[in-house]
């Protein structure tokens, strides 16, 4: 594997207790979004999950639509599972979700039982795998009961297709409804993704603290705000950045004079830690103790290590918080 070296792979990593479980998770756990798909590179997807093994990130977050084209980022994941580290999987955390629009026709989205089980049929047929250690319901759905998402859930990990079952995208209120449905069908909920980032701060409205009351695991992905919570964006676009060359989740118009006025006073306190923005944007979600794990993307190896060294400095002084909220503000 180009000499990469797994056998320190433990030293540098913290692992958190995901919520209330037996399970622990690395601090940084590596998300397949991007940069897995059939219209990417095959030797740097390789490349990216043995950079993050080596460095201790054990658990590796994709979802049935993850590609393009969808469902192509597991394949790949299985394709490098197989090939590489097919000896780790006991010391590997994989886990997929389904609850976006995967195949055609009412049966290939959403959240009822029929799409949530054929789908991760389907997962473990790409990746290749007999079981997941975490299955997701991806976003809530308005039509389909809760009682009946939560129960296909539940059926996953009777029938051993899942050993733990998580949420993602979930409001508070419903947050809560799923998790007490989960626990009283004998399934507790392992662990909720939500977006969240110095950007975006929903979270703090109430769901963290219901996350804590209810022993549930938090997992934020988007740490980095799509790029937006990093120096890249100080003076221009990057030609291989993001805006440049996707503009789906992010473009030129979220780069304001006002947002680019927030990164540059972010910036100024990250290099006062010792730190670059996104390796700040990394720690500031840590600080919190709720905080099981955060899910960052890499389309670079040098990302991931870059990443890794965030754990260096994960407490804040209150000085340092109060600026950070201030810019924010």
């Amino acid at each position: 594997m180009n000499n990469i070296d797994l056998t320190n792979r433990y030293k540098s990593m913290i692992y958190r207790q995901c919520g209330e479980s037996g399970l622990k998770l690395p601090a940084i756990s590596l998300g397949l979004w991007h940069n897995f798909g059939h219209v990417n590179v095959y030797e740097n997807s390789r490349r990216l999950i043995a950079t993050a093994f080596s460095k201790g990130i054990t658990h590796f977050d994709l979802a049935n639509n993850y590609g393009p084209p969808p469902g192509s980022a597991e394949e790949t994941f299985g394709k490098i599972l197989e090939e590489n580290f097919k000896s780790y999987r006991d010391e590997i955390i994989v886990s997929t979700k389904a609850g976006y629009t995967m195949w055609d026709g009412p049966y290939g989205d959403w959240g009822s039982k029929k799409y949530l089980v054929s789908s991760l049929d389907q997962s473990l047929k790409r990746m290749k795998l007999d079981y997941v250690d975490i299955f997701y319901h991806h976003r809530p759905d308005p039509e389909t009961p809760l009682e009946e998402t939560m129960a296909a859930l539940s059926l996953m990990v009777q029938q051993g297709k899942a050993l733990y079952v998580g949420i993602s995208n979930y409001q508070a209120t419903d947050a809560e409804k799923a998790i007490k449905m989960l626990r009283e069908m004998g399934t507790p909920c392992l662990i909720h993704q939500p977006k969240y980032s110095m950007f975006e701060r929903w979270v703090e409205n109430g769901l963290i603290d219901i996350l804590k009351e209810n022993g549930v695991g938090c997992i934020p992905f988007s740490p980095l705000a799509q790029g937006l919570l990093t120096d890249k964006y100080l003076h221009g676009v990057p030609a291989d950045s993001r805006i440049a060359t996707s503009g789906i989740f992010l473009n030129e118009s979220s780069l304001t004079a006002e947002t680019l006025s927030k990164i540059a006073k972010l910036n100024e306190v990250a290099k006062s830690r010792n730190q670059k923005l996104a390796q700040m944007a990394i720690s500031w979600l840590l600080k919190d103790e709720r905080v099981t794990s955060v899910l960052i993307g890499a389309s670079k190896a040098e990302q991931i290590l870059d990443a890794v060294q965030a754990l260096n400095n994960i407490s804040f002084t209150s000085q340092e918080l109060g600026r950070i909220d201030e810019i924010l503000s």
